[in-house]
């Protein structure tokens, strides 16, 4: 069996090494805007060009005889590469773009749950104009502000530290409808917390619980990012969660998919990501994206111990229901490295070498290989995952192996320790009312 992984980050690279994994012996070919060394070791032929270039990916698959795709990452969908690989015949793990667009276009899948009554909508209005969109900031006085489109995970701003003022909120608003309408909403209060699962147009897979770290600094400071890294517990429900929450948003979801064939006519197939905000009143929806998270995919992959090949075939065949997709009950941690100065200064083009990494895992992002030596780019160079059966030892194995990774590089030491999420369950305990 021939299997086609698009894209070329960190996600990517995990998903390309639990395909290595399969029992089925799977031929792995992959496409990539820059070429990933990790991606590139585990393939047997790649093609070094934009992920969304439709007509040469769509010619690439066909000259090597795909059978299975599994699209990465979100730009690739948007534009369309789903459909045109289903269209002659591949089986695609990644959603057409009538229903992508519920991470792609922002206004759009706010007033899709909207009407279709999906639970855990904030309020919200679509704005386009600046005097209307305004006065509904005033008037909700604590809001995030979002573009519409695509960002990378780095376009929406909150009121707090990033937004002092409603002042600060409505001058951010009107630079963003330069590019576009602006999604304004409520700014949820709580914490966040990401569920993931493989769909088949009908029925839901899920994946363990995760949580990001988007801020670039220790203690949850500075500005976003695509993703620090990430971590999860041993089993499905994060140590701030009830098992209500996990089951209230797994419930969202699977209202999501109903309402989106509903909707569109066509069925979700693929990865859907709940970036949910659990609150005082329960999980609230901050945003669907239509693929694996980055990190969280590397936290979740490698628990996968259903042959993932297997998943994807039952995805596309619809028949997720007759497979038990399973997870080991491990937690994880997952450390991203990356440039110093990164997101708003990075350095580039410096050498960065990985030493003794233990039983860590390591997924390499945006970096790239000359004569044999891996550089940076400047965004996410890469990560590390330590497995292990609590988190506090996840952590010790993923900190050991971001130490012996050199470079001119920057991580976030805090992540999965015991103070932060101590911090975690702290705050949901006050939000929840109990001391």
């Amino acid at each position: 069996m021939n299997v086609l992984v698009v894209g070329g980050g960190g996600r990517e690279h995990a998903i390309a090494a639990a395909i290595a994994q399969s029992r089925k012996d799977p031929v792995i070919f992959a496409v990539m805007a820059k070429k990933n060394p990790g991606i590139s070791r585990l393939c047997q032929d790649f093609l070094l060009e934009k992920e969304t270039d439709v007509k040469k990916i769509v010619d690439y698959a066909t000259a090597n005889n795909i059978d299975l795709a599994f699209i990465g990452p979100e730009a690739p969908l948007a534009a369309g590469l789903a459909d045109a690989l289903e269209d002659i015949g591949i089986g695609v793990v990644g959603p057409r773009k009538a229903v992508a667009q519920i991470e792609f276009d922002k206004a759009w899948a706010r007033n899709f749950m909207r009407k279709h009554g999906i639970e855990g909508c904030p309020v919200f209005e679509v704005f386009t104009e600046k005097g209307p969109m305004f006065d509904f900031i005033a008037k909700l006085g604590n809001v995030a502000i979002k573009p519409a489109g695509l960002t990378g995970g780095k376009g929406v701003k909150v009121m707090g530290d990033q937004l002092p003022s409603v002042k600060d909120a409505q001058e951010y608003a009107a630079q963003l409808l330069g590019s576009g309408s602006v999604v304004v909403e409520e700014n949820l209060v709580g914490e966040e917390f990401t569920l993931q699962a493989f769909v088949d147009g009908e029925h839901l897979a899920f994946s363990p619980t995760v949580q990001d770290h988007k801020r670039a600094f220790e203690n949850d400071l500075g500005p976003n990012t695509g993703g620090m890294g990430a971590y999860t517990d041993a089993g499905e429900i994060l140590p701030f969660l009830r098992a209500e929450d996990v089951d209230q948003a797994k419930r969202i979801m699977q209202h999501t998919v109903k309402g989106l064939y509903t909707e569109t006519g066509v069925k979700y197939k693929g990865v859907l990501y709940g970036q949910f905000m659990v609150t005082k009143n329960g999980p609230r929806v901050i945003e669907f994206n239509a693929r694996f998270g980055d990190p969280e995919a590397m936290n979740v992959l490698p628990l996968l111990e259903t042959d993932i090949v297997d998943v994807m075939s039952a995805v596309v065949g619809g028949t997720l229901d007759k497979l038990a997709v399973k997870f080991s009950k491990k937690a994880t941690v997952c450390k991203y490295a990356v440039p110093a100065g990164y997101p708003d200064n990075p350095s580039k083009d410096k050498e960065v070498s990985v030493g003794d990494i233990g039983d860590a895992l390591v997924f390499y992002a945006s970096v790239y290989e000359e004569n044999n030596k891996i550089y940076t780019t400047g965004s996410r160079a890469i990560a590390v995952v330590g497995i292990a059966d609590s988190i506090a030892k996840a952590e010790k194995k993923a900190q050991e192996a971001l130490d012996n990774i050199i470079g001119d590089l920057h991580s976030r030491r805090d992540i999965g320790t015991t103070s932060l999420i101590q911090k975690r369950i702290d705050h949901m305990n006050k939000i929840r009312g109990r001391s």
